[in-house]
């Protein structure tokens, strides 16, 4: 592109390769348009209008992906065929032990934009890999509301973090409906027994119950309460706020984890502090405020601004 024309010499000294290598790649880029022969006493080489040439390059290959995909589709039909009713167009049933990692493991890997997750006990704690860690694409969105009460064991804050880890978003809420992971919008996965996870699960691909479960998915999230596990990476405390005396970084934690429902002993485990310790910063944080009772506590801290996530506060997770 850079020169009007070379011969197979003067190209060959350019790319740094003998001249019968550079001849026969000249002639390659001349099938396919790229360059043109220019006839002469020695001939020369000119490169092609790259609009047209690589154009014309594009529809070839836009004809063999378009050829590929129908054969996707048709090998897709033959799986349905021989798979049976396992395999249905809305539903999969998945039974056996070893079949709900390996299909979450293909949703998850198969993910791009977005993962929404809602948790609670009991966990699985076998093959399945949890979400937040490795399988995860970079750069699809990952949002997990975990169940209160069940947020104090060792399986749930360690999966949190590795979800927080990469970007992902946490709440805490209680009463959580049910379990259930959503791919893309496109595919949720959910056990068979809330109570027995273990007894097997649903993948829904029927448009209209994804639809319903994103929308169960996303009025969870919306009361859920936002909560920083950045303590336990050495986060940096609030800072700022309608009042002149602020709790410290520990406080304030426990102030915010408090508000979304976490009992003491939860907060004591998340923390990996003693109750006592937290009931500490509790009557600190009473002290401050001048309130007497837990619910004037949250209530004060709620109308100063303790319980906002400022701009030097950690960011959502």
């Amino acid at each position: 592109m850079a020169v009007p024309s070379a011969d197979v010499t003067e190209v060959a000294a350019a790319v740094g390769v003998s001249p019968a290598e550079a001849g026969r790649a000249l002639r390659h880029l001349s099938d396919s348009a790229l360059v043109l022969r220019i006839d002469g006493t020695t001939p020369r080489w000119a490169a092609g209008p790259p609009r047209s040439s690589l154009s014309a390059l594009l529809a070839r290959r836009r004809a063999e992906l378009a050829r590929v995909e129908g054969i996707v589709e048709r090998l897709h039909e033959v799986y349905e065929a021989v798979s049976g009713p396992r395999a249905a167009h809305l539903v999969e049933v998945l039974e056996r032990a070893d079949e709900v990692p390996a299909r979450y493991g293909q949703l998850l890997k198969g993910s791009s934009v977005e993962i929404l997750h809602l948790a609670k006990p009991p966990y699985v704690t076998a093959t399945q890999a949890p979400v937040g860690e490795s399988g995860v694409a970079p750069g699809v969105r990952l949002r997990s509301v975990y169940e209160t009460d069940g947020f104090t064991d060792a399986v749930s804050l360690e999966t949190a973090l590795r979800g927080t880890g990469q970007g992902g978003e946490l709440r805490l809420a209680s009463g959580l409906p049910v379990k259930l992971v959503v791919f893309d919008r496109a595919a949720a996965l959910l056990p068979v027994r809330g109570d027995r996870p273990a007894a097997g699960s649903l993948v829904v691909h029927s448009p209209a119950l994804v639809v319903a479960l994103v929308a169960l998915f996303e009025s969870v999230w919306e009361r859920a309460e936002p909560v920083s596990l950045t303590s336990l990476h050495g986060g940096a405390a609030p800072k700022g706020g309608l009042t002149t005396v602020e709790p410290d970084r520990r406080t304030w934690e426990i102030l915010h984890m408090m508000a979304t429902g976490m009992k003491d002993e939860a907060i004591a485990r998340v923390l990996k502090v003693s109750r006592r310790t937290v009931q500490k910063h509790v009557s600190d944080a009473g002290a401050l405020l001048g309130a007497r009772t837990r619910f004037q506590i949250a209530l004060l801290a709620a109308e100063r601004g303790w319980l906002k996530e400022h701009d030097a506060a950690p960011g959502p997770l």
